[in-house]
Formats: structure tokens, sequence, C-alpha cells
């Protein structure tokens, strides 16, 4: 019994009950599936985004991302008058996070290629693209940028699923994909 200790104090030298050995050998080689698996599924797996991440300071990103909606800004939103930005086909968009919006709304065109850069100004936010459940961790001071060619039109929202604050719950923003 396990309560009582054992009659020989040298217990591993005992032998091995060959129950106990058929459960350690099929948990390691449970344990060397997983660990192959994730670099296996890493690579051949198409839910992994590729992205790319660079070193910023946040008021250099908020410069670009202010001159990239000054430039191709089309209109504004009537709910919540952030500006909407039309930018050319193949161009690099920006978008930032800061308490509590996602900033600015984007128009992109159907089938199309964009380099999208995100980061944040303040805090850690999520970038959690709905309904298409593409999300990513986005830090001030990394310029988070990924190759995105929208195949579907529509309304999509943005939301932070990352606990950013008091607002987090208020922290949503909008892609628009129309067709051209």
């Amino acid at each position: 019994m396990a309560i009582f200790p054992p009659k020989e104090r040298i217990w591993w030298n005992e032998p091995i009950e060959k129950s106990e050995v058929l459960w350690v050998t099929l948990a390691l080689v449970w344990c060397l599936i997983m660990f192959f698996m994730m670099p296996y599924w890493h690579l051949t797996g198409n839910q992994n985004i590729s992205n790319e991440a660079y070193k910023i300071r946040p008021e250099v990103f908020a410069e670009k991302t202010e001159a990239f909606a000054e430039k191709y800004t089309v209109r504004e939103d009537e709910e919540s008058g952030f500006p909407v930005v039309h930018p050319p086909v193949g161009s690099d968009i920006y978008m930032l996070g800061r308490l509590w919006e996602w900033w600015p709304i984007l128009e992109l065109e159907k089938d199309q290629s964009y380099r999208l850069h995100l980061s944040s100004l303040d805090f850690q936010h999520g970038f959690s693209l709905q309904p298409e459940n593409i999300n990513l961790q986005i830090l001030p001071e990394y310029d988070m940028v990924l190759t995105i060619t929208p195949n579907s039109s529509g309304e999509f929202s943005v939301v932070c699923n990352e606990f950013c604050g008091i607002g987090h719950h208020t922290m949503v923003g909008k892609i628009i994909v129309v067709d051209k």
C-alpha cells in the first residue's frame, strides 16, 4: 500500500511492474508526438499567420498612421466619427490600438493584397478580426506587419481580446471590404 513506507528502503532497485512501464512508455511516446507536431503544424497549418515584427517608437507609429489616414480618408464614419480610409491596392496600411479604440476604419478592396501594420500606443491589446477569427497580440513599441488579401466583402469587426483597462469592452474597430 502507498500509505506505508516500502519494506525495502532501497526501492529504486526493485523491479518495475509491467503496467507501470507500459504507462510511462505511452506517456513518453505521446509527449514526443506532441513535441514534433508543434513545428510540423506551424509549417503546414493554414491557420498560422505569417507576420513580421519591427521595433518602433509609439509616437513614430502614431505619426505614420495619422499621415496615412490624412492622405487616404474618403469620408467620416457616422457612428464613431472616425475617418474611413480607402488606400490604394497593394499599399502599406496602418491601424493603431489605443485606449479604447482601433483607429482608423479601413476600407479595402476584395481580392486585393495589402500590408497591414498594427501597433499599440499604450498597453498590450488584442487584435481579433471577427467573424474571421484572426487573433494577434499587439504590443507597444512593435510594428506587427502582415500581408492580407480579403476574400469576402462586408463589414468586419476588430475587437480587443486582451484586457486593457476599464474601457476594454468598448474597444472595437472596423474593416470594410468592398467589391470594386
